[in-house]
């Protein structure tokens, strides 16, 4: 199984992985961070599954319906052809977002008489044990979970057991949780496929992209969107885990949570599309996160419902991606000291307050929020932390979460100057005192770069941020040598990589996506724009035919590793597609 035979689909409520075989391999219900009912992702032969496809087994061609998370599956047989068409119904429906925690298959015959097999063979979680199976009339139960389990469908029971049938005319498959359907199938399947890819072509056209990279932005829009959890405002940093980063790495994390640096990069890729309701969505969620943290000790990442057990446990009777355990459920990472996390914050909650169109979302207790968060950065600055990287050898002061807590207080003191004029030469000068800390202890004497730690040498890619947050203007000589200095020491076939040090798990071995993104970024704010588009055009390269990234990816083989679909990599593209491509008065519009 490759991740480039992979498509997503979803609703913000759940999501599903599809192979191009047919089989939906990975879905966790009935959230994101759920035990999951299929997952032959992580156990191929015991990990459950839903097959539709062809009577002889063979991989067909996927797309998405245009501007949609709509999935196509086609199968050309000997017999006659056939589509799959999956989606997770989402549309609005009494002024409200209607995202039911179900998953819906449409197969439908293309010519001739294609004979198929449909399996749906869910597990009941980690166990992987199977559930009891009850008949009805049009449906099939599976008992043992928390709620009601059905497949609901108008194809023949006695076929859903990986028995071929012919295949004479469209069918429906309706795998829901909780509350089933009892209503004819076929009115109801049209209307849901016909709202849903309704909504989202809605949606997108109600994005802003650039002039160029369109198609890649958008595809990025939509992936990012799922991974969005709207109960809460939650946004995720992958729908899977343990996918490892390189083959045997052991570096194999469960990334279906909320970490508050990749949301807040999120939210600036949402800003970009045009789009701010995710942002008042994650508001809530922080306000509900803080407030259980009286002293804003925050953790790096949460649970989509805000709780911090993340408790790390390793399932050792499970084989992994491709054979390559461990398989690891929840994050050691929450109980890391991430100082930049207070800057990250501050800045996801900055335009709230310098946006006209925001003034109503300026509370007392937001405000007073965004003071608490700034005072806590500026408290953090400088001292030892695992960092953006999450590093599990000894931690020393990282520079990328000292100039998060400069930022902070750099766009704290523009804050009070409108909102509490009173405040604003208390974080001025902590700005600056902090600036001038960073300018000291973190720039290499001989190469004139910013270096990845106070008084270290090396290099990490984080340090290209430094532009973007404008701690160093684009024609400042220190900004230039950084982007030599990571250019020269990460350079891998093309790609970044994350740092070239040992972190407690060795060296990283392949290229992490979204450096190579800020790299693009940072070209283009530096000036460097036909540098910063011939490298975006290497991202069409990627063996990728739906347009979704991974975190990792092997530049020598163009093979995509790590969980799948990766936010931060889609997000990562989004903003370097955004700073790279011409602007639109270059067109003539």
């Amino acid at each position: 199984m490759k991740l480039a035979d992979l498509g997503l689909i979803g609703n913000c409520q759940l999501s599903a992985l599809v192979h191009r075989d047919g089989s939906m391999v990975w879905a966790c219900m009935p959230r994101f961070d759920s035990p999951p009912m299929f997952a032959a992702l992580l156990d191929d032969e015991r990990g459950g599954r839903f097959s539709i496809g062809p009577a002889t087994p063979q991989e067909g061609t996927q797309r998405y319906l245009p501007n949609t998370n709509v999935l196509e599956t086609r199968f050309v047989t000997a017999d006659g052809s056939f589509r799959v068409l999956d989606f997770a119904p989402r549309f609005i429906q009494y002024e409200r977002s209607f995202r039911p925690t179900k998953l819906l298959r449409i197969v439908e015959p293309l010519s001739g008489t294609p004979r198929i097999r449909v399996l749906c063979d869910p597990i009941l979680g980690w166990s992987r044990e199977r559930p009891r199976r009850e008949y009805g009339s049009h449906h099939l139960s599976f008992q043992g979970y928390q709620s009601e389990v059905r497949l609901t469908t108008d194809a023949p029971l006695a076929y859903l057991n990986d028995e071929p049938f012919a295949l004479t005319e469209r069918k429906h498959f309706v795998f829901s949780w909780g509350q089933p359907v009892e209503e004819p199938l076929d009115p109801l399947c049209d209307r849901f496929l016909r709202e849903t890819v309704r909504y989202w072509q809605h949606w997108v056209k109600n994005c802003e992209i650039p002039p160029a990279y369109q198609e890649e932005v958008i595809r990025s829009a939509l992936a990012l969107k799922l991974h969005c959890f709207e109960d809460t405002g939650a946004i995720v940093a992958a729908l899977t885990t343990s996918i490892p980063e390189a083959p045997g790495s052991g570096r194999n994390w469960d990334y279906r949570y909320c970490w508050l640096r990749d949301a807040f990069y999120a939210l600036g890729a949402f800003r970009l599309l045009g789009h701010f309701e995710e942002r008042e969505q994650f508001i809530h969620y922080l306000l509900n996160v803080a407030s259980s943290a009286p002293d804003l000790a925050l953790a790096p990442l949460y649970r989509i419902d805000g709780k911090a057990d993340l408790n790390e446990e390793i399932l050792a009777h499970w084989p992994g991606f491709q054979g390559h355990g461990p398989v690891r459920v929840g994050n050691g990472a929450a109980l890391h000291t991430q100082n930049d996390v207070f800057g990250e914050m501050v800045l996801a909650l900055t335009p709230l307050f310098l946006d006209a169109r925001f003034k109503e979302q300026v509370t007392a207790p937001v405000l007073d929020l965004v003071t608490r968060l700034t005072r806590r950065a500026i408290q953090v600055a400088g001292q030892p932390d695992a960092g953006i990287w999450e590093i599990r050898a000894e931690w020393r002061p990282q520079t990328f979460s000292s100039m998060m807590c400069w930022a902070a207080a750099d766009r704290m003191s523009r804050i009070a100057s409108i909102h509490r004029p009173i405040d604003a030469p208390e974080f001025a000068a902590a700005a600056d005192r902090i600036r001038e800390e960073l300018l000291v202890k973190a720039i290499d004497p001989k190469r004139g770069n910013l270096v990845a730690d106070y008084g270290g040498t090396e290099v990490d890619a984080a340090l290209l941020q430094a532009v973007s947050l404008r701690l160093l203007t684009p024609d400042d000589p220190r900004m230039h040598a950084t982007v030599a200095a990571v250019q020269a020491d990460l350079n891998h076939h093309g790609w970044l990589l994350r740092y070239r040090t040992n972190d407690g798990l060795g060296v990283p071995e392949i290229a992490f996506s979204l450096c190579t993104f800020w790299l693009i970024e940072a070209m283009a704010r530096l000036g460097r724009d036909d540098e910063a588009r011939a490298l975006l055009n290497r991202v069409r390269d990627v063996k990728s035919p739906l347009g979704l990234l991974a975190e990792d990816l092997d530049p020598v083989t163009n093979v995509m590793w790590g969980n799948f679909p990766q936010a931060y990599s889609h997000v990562g593209l989004i903003h370097a597609a955004f700073a790279a491509s011409p602007r639109w008065s270059e067109f003539g519009t």
